[in-house]
């Protein structure tokens, strides 16, 4: 349980899981709900502070998100953000129209009437913020002060200070307004009182004694992938159930070089965990035989799966739970007050074990973001190899591999792929991008190797920065790093003669090639 807990109210804003990080990096426990989210979860919550999210709706059309009263009459300090601004003003008797003069982006903000929110930035008087909206407040409920303006907006924010509830028609918790953090800041503990008594230390030991209560002496069985997330799920139960949990460890044979020792010895060494280690490569090989679309390739893998993983967990007696590496942004995709925006990754979180099983659901990260889950990790004492690992599919590099799945050139991508890796590392790249991964292409070109000429394949190169895999840019890596990527796969990986670029981001590309 958190002492210190914010509700954030999910409007529909692109910014929403920022604020609920902003939050949580100031060490206060948030969750984000949706804005029609049923009355009786938020009383459960015992929210200490609120904060109404931005969105893309207008207080003055009919149907537009709304405000549940009884969430102001809770008495607890609350933060309106653009949205939530115009919304807290229409819902108490203030007047808010569409402005003639609508501001995406940079504004000068000034402070006024020595705003608690704006206490300790220097400049508040000429502050850079980061606007995006349609309507503007232009007459205050009762009560509220302008506490800023901007050249075109006569409140850019206003405040009740008697009640704690205040408002800003601009984005706080985005990286372009300048001070931003201290702002949320100010809101949390000079307004709302908290304490920050949320940290990944406190979090560990609560997750640990929460995990014993809730499985007590069932038995728990979690697909291991290697990847941070299940690792980091996998060591929280271990720790607190030891050999109750059981971890399945499926080769599908689409695995990148040496993976299976290093993850299944690490953990095993180091963290005693019960780890069963099942080879399936020619059963998902024999499936993927012939086919060539990428959509098709992505179900028949998780269709197997299922049933690989199915099979090897029914021969464990006294299963009642499935362990799953859920994060919170799953949680939040699958809850979106406009309906499920988006379902939780099917393969990634072995989705359909659950109901195919009877099985209960155990997700010791749901609460967590990603880079939270890399703190839980090294908190755990979890190498850095392991903490930094780059994502990987689920369907391995059967998507990485454009047409038909073969051994051939699985092998082919796997020593291509290999080279990219321990380049990336020994550059230092590697943990400065989001991903850096070869693609072995459909088609073959002509070289010249010796005096011989060559008809062989093409790999390219596919490295991105991204936050959060939503968006991404390719990576501006050196033309020395290149360089020495693409000789060393064309001299070291037998059948490659040709190494190219892939400088496309995403959105319109993607950031796997299928």
């Amino acid at each position: 349980m958190h002492d210190n807990r914010v509700l954030i109210l999910d409007f529909g804003s692109q910014f929403t899981q920022l604020i609920a990080r902003r939050v949580r990096e100031a060490g206060v426990y948030s969750e984000i709900h949706p804005c029609n989210v049923d009355p009786e979860r938020v009383k459960a919550f015992k929210p200490s502070a609120l904060i109404l999210s931005g969105g893309p709706s207008s207080v003055l059309e009919g149907g537009c998100p709304d405000l549940n009263m009884d969430y102001l009459e809770m008495g607890v300090p609350v933060l309106g953000i653009c949205y939530g601004m115009q919304l807290l003003a229409h819902k108490l008797g203030g007047k808010v129209v569409a402005s003639t003069d609508r501001e995406y982006g940079r504004a000068q903000f000034s402070a006024q009437n020595d705003c608690v929110l704006f206490d300790g930035i220097e400049n508040k008087e000429d502050l850079t913020v980061w606007m995006s909206h349609g309507d503007r407040v232009e007459g205050l409920p009762e009560g509220f002060v302008p506490m800023g303006k901007t050249d075109s907006i006569e409140f850019g924010a206003m405040g009740n200070p008697e009640k704690k509830m205040y408002a800003l028609q601009f984005h706080p918790e985005v990286a372009h307004t300048v001070s931003g953090d201290t702002i949320i800041q100010n809101f949390l503990f000079k307004v709302a009182g908290l304490e920050p008594s949320w940290s990944m230390a406190s979090f560990v030991d609560s997750c640990i004694e929460d995990l014993k209560k809730q499985v007590g002496d069932d038995k728990v069985v979690l697909g291991l992938s290697g990847g941070i997330d299940s690792t980091v799920a996998a060591v929280l139960l271990h720790k607190a159930i030891g050999k109750n949990l059981h971890c399945i460890f499926v080769d599908n044979g689409l695995l990148r070089m040496g993976e299976k020792e290093e993850v299944i010895g690490f953990l095993a060494e180091h963290f005693d965990l019960n780890v069963k280690f099942v080879g399936a490569a020619q059963e998902f090989l024999d499936d993927l035989k012939g086919v060539e679309d990428p959509e098709r390739k992505r179900k028949l893998i998780g269709y197997k799966f299922i049933e690989v993983f199915d099979r090897e967990a029914k021969a464990i007696d006294g299963v009642k739970f499935l362990g799953q590496g859920t994060l919170y942004p799953d949680v939040i995709e699958s809850e979106s007050f406009k309906g499920p925006s988006a379902v939780i990754k099917s393969h990634h979180n072995v989705g359909g074990l659950p109901e195919k099983m009877n099985l209960k659901l155990v997700e010791p990260l749901r609460e967590l973001f990603k880079d939270e889950v890399r703190r839980a990790a090294y908190e755990l004492g979890l190498p850095e190899h392991i903490i930094w690992r780059q994502p990987f599919p689920g369907p391995g590099l059967s998507i990485r591999i454009i047409g038909e799945v073969t051994e051939e050139r699985l092998e082919i991508l796997r020593l291509a792929d290999k080279i990219v890796q321990n380049e990336m590392v020994a550059s230092d790249w590697y943990r400065k991008v989001w991903q850096g991964f070869a693609v072995l292409l459909p088609l073959k070109t002509v070289g010249v190797m010796g005096d011989d000429r060559t008809y062989e394949n093409v790999i390219a190169l596919r490295v991105v920065d991204s936050l959060d895999a939503m968006t991404a840019d390719w990576s501006r890596l050196p033309s020395e790093l290149l360089a020495r990527m693409s000789n060393r796969i064309i001299n070291e990986v037998k059948g490659v003669n040709r190494v190219v670029l892939d400088i496309s981001s995403k959105p319109p590309s993607t950031i796997e090639w299928e």
